[in-house]
C-alpha cells in the first residue's frame, strides 16, 4: 500500500480554508480580508435554491466580504446566508465541493481537486464531468509562491 500524499496535502490545505472560515464565523472578517470561494453546484450534497442551481449549472463563486450572514462551519461543510436579487438565501457547501479559495487582500489562493460526494443515492451511473471509467485524474500541486507578496 502506498501513501496517498496528494490526498493528504489536499486535506491539510482544506483545513486552512476551514480554519479561515471558523475564525471569520467567530470574529468576523479582520482587516481587509475577504474570500472568493468557487464550488461545484452540480453535486447532490450542495444545498442551494433551485433558481441558483439552474443559473449556475456546474460551479459558482461566492464572495464573503460585506454582505453575508449566519456563517456556520462544521467538520464537513459550511453554510452562509447571502443576498441574491435582494433576497436572502442560505447555501450549504461541503468542503469537498470547493474548487478554489482566494483571499485577494493578501494574494493567497488555493485550488483543489473536487472530492466525490459520499454515495447517498443512485445517480444513474453518470460519471462526474471530466471523469470516465478507468481514468484517474492526476492531482495538481499548487505553488503558493504565485500568490505571495514579493
Amino acid at each position: 500500500m502506498e501513501l496517498d500524499y496528494d490526498r493528504m496535502v489536499q486535506k491539510a490545505l482544506m483545513q486552512v480554508v476551514r480554519e479561515s472560515l471558523v475564525q471569520t464565523a467567530e470574529k468576523g472578517l479582520m482587516g481587509s480580508h475577504h474570500f472568493y470561494i468557487t464550488f461545484q453546484t452540480n453535486r447532490p450534497d450542495v444545498v442551494m435554491p433551485a433558481s441558483l442551481r439552474e443559473k449556475y449549472l456546474e460551479e459558482m463563486t461566492i464572495v464573503l466580504q460585506h454582505q453575508f450572514w449566519d456563517l456556520k462551519v462544521t467538520a464537513n461543510n459550511f453554510s452562509v446566508t447571502l443576498s441574491f436579487d435582494d433576497k436572502h438565501e442560505v447555501l450549504t457547501i461541503p468542503f469537498g465541493a470547493v474548487i478554489n479559495f482566494l483571499d485577494p487582500s493578501v494574494k493567497f489562493g488555493l485550488q483543489f481537486e473536487p472530492v466525490a460526494p459520499a454515495p447517498a443515492s443512485d445517480n444513474g451511473g453518470a460519471a462526474p464531468k471530466g471523469e470516465g471509467k478507468g481514468k484517474k485524474t492526476p492531482s495538481k500541486v499548487v505553488a503558493l509562491d504565485t500568490f505571495r507578496k514579493k
